[in-house]
């Protein structure tokens, strides 16, 4: 997965503990049957890796203030592992 090395939209997590963790936002995209926008996430200590881990969030933004949801509906899940395949396969991602 490629991503730009300049422009670079950070989102920082924070876990249950308290401890905040940084990811690269490679990118976003709207899905039509579904109505949302997700984000494609991978951990920003993974950047220069070959082989990365992939995060999807469904997004929800109100001005400066954005939200993330865990995609937990197994056919909303298809519908996204379906699109992330399309992205890799056309070199998006």
């Amino acid at each position: 997965m490629g991503h730009e090395e300049f422009d670079q939209e950070v989102i920082i997590i924070p876990d249950g503990f308290g401890n905040e963790h940084r990811f690269i936002v490679i990118y976003r995209f709207e899905v039509d049957e579904t109505d949302s926008t997700y984000v494609a996430l991978v951990p920003e200590e993974q950047e220069k890796e070959e082989v990365q881990d992939l995060y999807v969030f469904r997004i929800e933004e109100n001005g400066d203030d954005l939200r993330l949801f865990q995609i937990e509906d197994d056919d909303e899940w298809e519908i996204i592992e379906e699109t992330i395949a399309t992205l890799e396969e056309d070199g998006i991602i």
